[in-house]
């Protein structure tokens, strides 16, 4: 069949819309019809080439539509199904999954190239196979995806808003609860206010944090965090490092979460230094890959207890956590439609990431049309 897609074709440039030609779902396999895709800062590291990938490639990794078909041992879904796609497969049985950590499932490893799980590509341009990012391509009106990247959902939530758990919401919350561990009375700041950063304020409010101090430049997403729950926002980290003392007379944070688009020196050392003695610093956010970006003073780390420990996805378990913040949504403990600040159509995808960057959005989505 035939998809309309926005494809990156080389580093640096921007999206291009393409017809691409997408084959059925084979073993373990879903086709999917897309209703929405959320803009995510992750996908702006393909151009870049902070992350590494085969190229071309169809960008976006949150996305939510409808079972259109299914492959051969499929049994968890039929058409019609409304899904959530988790940019992070589980499939339950290897070495991370059986222990627990679904997020780090050895499936993962396809992620970067596009491939699906077999190791092989299902959009073609050209006669040329054409990768899909985190094994998605949510910036395609259809996608064949693997049964392990899927999560079914309540079918009276609307896709333009479940179609956030699939990355920002699950990977901002479970940053603070999770990997954080925020605890009642806690201190907490939380470096970048964007769609992950959001989330985080929000977790760690329902956590019981007393203060919830976000660090960022945009003044917008500043007021945003003050309307989200944070007790405190500052542009600059060193004003919030005077305050976070301040507050706490001396004891300094308890945790400092690094959501902030591109992850640098400079933001991990003022995280190290505004946590107190036994804090946490989680780095959820993305650098270059082949950047050293942690330099430390090894005496704090010791005499201190300090601790700093990576997060992806927050940590979580799509095929659970994904159904249960939707749960909290339907139950209004947690703000989804608030999140979403501008629609787009595919082909103002680039505008919408220009709107990102500027720092006009908290989330874009991309509403597809059929």
């Amino acid at each position: 069949m035939k998809t309309k897609a926005a494809v990156l074709t080389g580093l640096n440039q921007p999206f291009e819309i393409l017809e691409l030609d997408l084959d059925g779902p084979k073993e373990g396999e879903v086709l999917i019809r897309y209703v929405a895709a959320g803009l995510c800062h992750s996908d702006l590291h393909l151009p870049s080439g902070d992350l590494p990938s085969r190229l071309p490639i169809i960008g976006g990794h949150e996305g939510a539509g409808v079972i259109e078909e299914i492959g051969p041992g499929v049994t968890r879904f039929k058409p019609g199904d409304h899904v959530v796609c988790s940019f992070i497969p589980s499939c339950g049985t290897c070495r991370s999954c059986s222990t627990g950590h679904q997020n780090l499932c050895d499936l993962g490893e396809f992620l970067l190239d596009g491939q699906l799980v077999d190791g092989t590509f299902r959009f073609h341009h050209g006669g040329e196979d054409v990768g899909a990012m985190c094994s998605l391509g949510t910036f395609s009106q259809y996608a064949t995806v693997s049964q392990f990247s899927v999560v079914k959902i309540d079918e009276s939530i609307p896709l333009e808003t479940a179609v956030l758990v699939g990355c920002g919401v699950p990977t901002g919350w479970g940053t603070a609860v999770n990997t954080g561990n925020v605890r009642a009375g806690d201190t907490t700041v939380i470096y970048g206010a964007g769609g992950l950063g959001m989330n985080t304020v929000q977790a760690a409010v329902a956590a019981g944090a007393k203060y919830v101090v976000v660090v960022d430049p945009q003044e917008f997403k500043r007021e945003t965090a003050l309307k989200f729950g944070a007790t405190h926002a500052f542009g600059d980290a060193t004003e919030a490092h005077e305050a976070v003392w301040e507050i706490t007379r001396g004891q300094g944070a308890d945790q400092a979460l690094i959501l902030v688009g591109h992850v640098e020196a400079p933001v991990i050392q003022s995280a190290f230094s505004v946590i107190g003695k036994g804090g946490t610093v989680v780095v959820t956010g993305l650098g270059n890959m082949e950047e050293l970006s942690i330099q430390l003073p090894a005496a704090e780390l010791t005499l201190w207890e300090k601790t700093i420990k990576g997060s992806l996805f927050g940590s979580c378990n799509p095929q659970y956590d994904i159904v249960k913040l939707l749960g909290l949504y339907q139950a209004g403990k947690l703000k989804l439609d608030e999140l979403v600040t501008t629609r787009y159509k595919l082909e103002d995808l680039n505008q919408g990431y220009k709107d990102l960057v500027d720092g006009k959005n908290i989330r874009g989505i991309v509403v597809h049309e059929h």
